[in-house]
């Protein structure tokens, strides 16, 4: 008898009503939010507008999405069409089902229309969301644990997960958490890229070329470790394979794009760049309007001390004709009378 274990929840849904809130769907959009806010910090951080992530978010969310299904579909096919089963249910994502590789390919097409619209560069942009992306992949495996689903090998480890529902072939058991697994993975991958990016200025798409390493590293382990039914190629489930062949594309982009282009972009949105330029000039204009202003009040405060110098100069001179005036009309007199009395 196991001494401890993760236990699942009873159901992976609750209804409010008539509406069903299933557990799944929640992981799923809380990662979303998580991603747009981290993104957001470091777009503006990047000299990018606030706001911009989440309008190209509108684009790639829904994509992403798309192609997350339609990826699991195509590999899990005999889920929905084989015989006596329901195609409708591969319209039912909220019973879980999203394949990474397809999310993350439909979800850049979505990222690289949104981007185009907006005259921004793709590769700045997935530096940016990188992280954060790294961060919706941990808490969206919680949906896994919802579902019970996507489990590893059996064990009797203190932290193996429980499984007590006995639906789609499932036998009740301990097993490895291998959702919980990945979610530690992928927050240990969003601090590295965020580590790398501050330490060593990564740009044009090199954080997101490491997240992409950094991930498909663990997956292919954790990945060896389940025990789902997957379709295998030389011994290998199909995952695992995808893993390192993306792998090593997304190392060999870092390599090619260091030796191009080094370094990382001076502007990441041309719409920022001119708003804040707007702004100095602005400023620029009222410090130039403030000095013409003293100025011009000096100015006048001269002109006026110079027409009241000008006005007690001309009445100073004014007073001396005055007094001279009366000096030369009494001297006159003066003459007369002494005229007179000879």
């Amino acid at each position: 008898m196991e001494l401890a274990f993760i236990p699942s929840p009873s159901r992976g849904v609750l209804y409010l009503g008539p509406i069903p809130l299933r557990g799944y769907a929640f992981c799923i959009i809380i990662g979303v939010f998580v991603a747009v806010w981290l993104g957001n910090k470091r777009w503006i951080a990047r000299g990018g507008r606030a706001g911009t992530v989440a309008d190209i978010a509108v684009w790639a969310v829904p994509f992403g999405l798309i192609g997350g299904r339609l990826y699991h579909v195509i590999t899990d096919y005999e889920l929905y069409f084989s015989e006596g089963r329901d195609w409708v249910d591969a319209f039912k994502i909220w019973e879980g089902g999203l394949g990474i590789w397809g999310a993350i390919a439909l979800g850049a097409l979505g990222a690289w229309i949104g981007c185009r619209r907006r005259g921004i560069p793709m590769p700045a942009y997935a530096d940016a969301v990188a992280p954060g992306i790294a961060l919706a992949q941990a808490i969206g495996r919680w949906g896994n644990w919802f579902n019970q689903e996507l489990y590893g090998k059996p064990t009797d480890l203190p932290w193996a997960l429980e499984i007590t529902s006995s639906a789609d072939g499932r036998v009740p058991g301990t097993y490895h958490p291998t959702f919980l697994y990945e979610s530690l993975w992928c927050i240990g991958v969003a601090v590295l890229v965020i580590w790398a990016d501050r330490r060593f200025r990564l740009g044009h798409g090199r954080a997101f070329a490491l997240y992409v390493a950094a991930y498909c590293a663990g997956r292919a382990w954790i990945e060896y470790m389940r025990v789902d039914d997957a379709h295998h190629i030389l011994g290998l489930r199909l995952n695992v394979w995808t893993a390192i062949l993306v792998f090593l594309l997304a190392v060999t982009y870092f390599v090619l794009s260091a030796r191009k282009r080094p370094g990382r972009e001076e502007v990441v949105e041309p719409g920022a760049v001119t708003v804040a330029s707007g702004g100095a000039a602005d400023g620029d204009e009222k410090a130039v309007d403030l000095g013409k202003g003293d100025a011009d009040g000096k100015g006048a405060e001269g002109s006026e001390g110079v027409e009241k110098d000008k006005g007690s100069a001309d009445g100073e001179a004014a007073a001396g004709d005055e007094a001279a005036g009366e000096t030369e009309t009494g001297g006159a007199r003066n003459q007369a009378g002494s005229g007179n009395k000879a």
